[in-house]
């Protein structure tokens, strides 16, 4: 048995899972990168590939995870060709994917199932969709993230597994190729497994909201950003986000535009403001 998951956080639940449940027993495989932002076009192909390492190389350089593109930390690819290669030694091995109602859990699915169809039967999904668990307080809850499932409630959760059928692995992957053709750089979960996309810069009006007329260090607009905010996404995303708004010179600067704690940003004055803007570009 092969386990699937989507998150970091999510594999230390799921092997605390695994030892309260001896048929849960089995790996537990993470696919990394972040489906729900950047370029996915031609996502399979070699210059797909690169394209998105590119995208990612320039949403982190200078910043706190500078560099992680190129150590080989993240390398999705590999982990799927050692997959079918397990896959095909083993023709009894079945694999669960464990995903959550999230845009990120759904981008990874459709990234991740559209290439393995030739081992339909032997997948199986457990889609977390609308479902009530119970946490440590003993209320019920509707996780958004499978880590925020308690580890004695993945043992209830196992009995949602289901095959993956026939009729989703051809529509799901004709979904995941619309998708890629719309060329859009943000992914929202509309409901389901129904991904909708906006525009690289569909967060920044919302970001603007936590950025006062104080000193504030980009860490903590940010931190209230994934804290407060409906629709969020990671803080390498933001940090890139946040750093596009400034380059357009309507807000103060302090420091050093490199990771979430070497700059401070405040609003301008009102006068300021207007000045800025009357100034050609």
């Amino acid at each position: 048995m092969i386990h699937i998951v989507f998150n970091e956080a999510d594999v230390e639940v799921l092997k605390k899972a695994i030892e309260l449940d001896e048929t849960l027993q089995g790996d537990v495989i993470q696919i990394k990168d972040d489906y729900a932002v950047g370029p996915i076009k031609d996502i399979y192909s070699e210059e797909g590939i690169e394209a998105r390492k590119q995208w990612w190389r320039e949403v982190l350089a200078g910043g706190d995870y500078d560099g992680k593109v190129d150590t080989g930390e993240v390398d999705d690819m590999k982990t799927v060709v050692d997959l079918i290669v397990q896959l095909a030694r083993n023709p009894d091995e079945k694999v669960y994917i464990w995903a959550a109602q999230n845009k990120h859990d759904v981008s990874g699915y459709y990234w991740l199932m559209s290439q393995l169809k030739d081992f339909q039967g032997r997948l199986f999904i457990l889609y977390l969709n609308n479902l009530p668990f119970i946490n440590e307080k003993g209320l019920i809850f509707y996780p958004e993230w499978l880590s925020q499932i308690p580890p004695r409630e993945f043992l209830k959760a196992k009995k949602l597994a289901r095959p993956i059928t026939l009729s989703e692995f051809e529509v799901d992957p004709d979904e995941w190729t619309r998708l890629q053709n719309e060329d859009k750089g943000v992914r929202l979960l509309e409901g389901g497994k129904k991904l909708a996309q906006k525009d690289y810069d569909y967060y920044d009006e919302e970001l603007k909201k936590y950025i006062t007329t104080d000193w504030q260090k980009a860490s903590k607009i940010i931190h209230n950003f994934l804290n407060k905010s409906k629709q969020t996404t990671g803080d390498a995303y933001m940090l890139w986000r946040l750093k596009q708004l400034l380059a357009g010179g309507n807000y103060d600067v302090q420091g050093e535009l490199k990771g979430m704690k070497d700059f401070e940003v405040k609003g301008k004055s009102a006068q300021a403001a207007a000045v800025t803007e009357e100034v050609p570009q």
